[in-house]
């Protein structure tokens, strides 16, 4: 009787300590959650607000779309920025063309252009993988490119291919304040994060891992490569599509397809890299640390006075990237996230470690 009584006691004590962390982390994001909405509006500046924490957000849902890609289904791809930039004309012409919409009906229907864009790129993974396929990302990126600015028609005939993004309407109110265009922000993000989160928990998301681990395995056992590749093409594009549209409207103000070149695509790639493929807590962090890095570089420049020159510090910004994107991928391939996650366990065991 003893013994089966401590069984059950270890038993329950082992349950407690697995739901334990869970609801640690529901009340941290929670708590996350609450700053983010209501103290941060009030103490932020209108700088920080409008240059650093909304393109924060808006590179971090692109990186979540890329990671889903990439992280997730194992498809390497560099044409993210391509998809932001169909996402972000697409938003624009329907809020042109079809002005009884409300904007975020906008946002979602570029999503869904750009994933029809992003299948469409997507045909390749079926017979080609690896450096092949991320050659065949990287002409769509220069094939979308070329075709936004050559056909006049998706930016309204304008003569020099940059439009204005039509006024930001919510409601019957105008968002011109960057607080407002913060908050619509945020909450967008943020629901798009957790529908993310939930996705590559469910039986689609476990597919998409086994075909990044094993396809061949993956296919024996019933998974159809077909759908299940295209659908990471599909969702990962729209995941970007509507950031290239939040980028057009919310923070840049107008939709220009240099915005969205080839840089841009692969700082989303070394976002995934530093914040951790495979997580949509690193496609956070890994924006945070590209948007943050240049901030923290001028102010080390400003210490130095005159004797750090802007040149200098855009080239130590290249710099640092680099040596960071080796360190991770020898060191610790899964990136900041892996490292929070250790850094999470043992201030649960401190100050007593087992």
């Amino acid at each position: 009787m003893f013994y089966r009584e401590c069984g059950q006691f270890k038993s329950g004590y082992a349950a407690d300590q697995a739901i334990f962390p869970i609801l640690q982390d529901k009340i941290a994001m929670g708590v996350l959650l609450a700053v983010a909405f209501i103290v941060v509006p009030l103490v932020a500046t209108e700088y920080w607000l409008g240059s650093i924490l909304i393109p924060f957000l808006i590179l971090s849902l692109a990186a979540i779309g890329l990671n889903i890609l990439t992280g997730y289904a194992g498809q390497l791809s560099l044409g993210s920025a391509a998809f932001m930039a169909v996402g972000a004309f697409a938003a624009y012409n329907f809020a042109l063309r079809l002005p009884m919409l409300p904007l975020v009906v906008d946002f979602i229907l570029a999503g869904v252009v750009a994933a029809a864009v992003g299948i469409l790129f997507g045909l390749p993974s079926l017979r080609i993988k690896g450096f092949y396929l991320a050659v065949a990302t990287l002409a769509a990126q220069f094939f979308i490119t070329w075709g936004l600015t050559r056909f006049g028609w998706f930016s309204n005939n304008s003569a020099s291919g940059v439009i204005t993004a039509p006024r930001i309407m919510m409601f019957g109110y105008e968002l011109t304040s960057a607080s407002s265009r913060y908050l619509l922000t945020l909450s967008i993000v943020a629901v798009f994060a957790l529908l993310a989160k939930n996705m590559v928990r469910s039986q689609i998301g476990r597919a998409w891992m086994a075909i990044r681990d094993m396809d061949i395995a993956a296919e024996v056992i019933g998974i159809k490569m077909l759908q299940t590749k295209l659908l990471a093409f599909a969702v990962s594009s729209f995941y970007c599509g509507v950031a290239g549209a939040l980028w057009a409207f919310l923070y840049l103000g107008t939709v220009d397809a240099q915005a969205f070149d080839l840089n841009r695509s692969f700082e989303i790639l070394f976002m995934i890299i530093i914040g951790g493929v495979g997580s949509i807590l690193g496609s956070f962090l890994g924006a945070a640390f590209i948007v943050l890095l240049p901030i923290f570089l001028n102010v080390v420049a400003g210490l130095f006075g005159s004797s750090l020159h802007a040149d200098t510090a855009s080239h130590f910004e290249v710099m640092i990237f680099g040596a960071l994107i080796i360190f991770f991928l020898i060191v610790e391939p899964h990136g900041l996230a892996r490292l929070w996650q250790i850094t999470k366990e043992k201030l649960r065991l401190w100050p007593f470690p087992h």
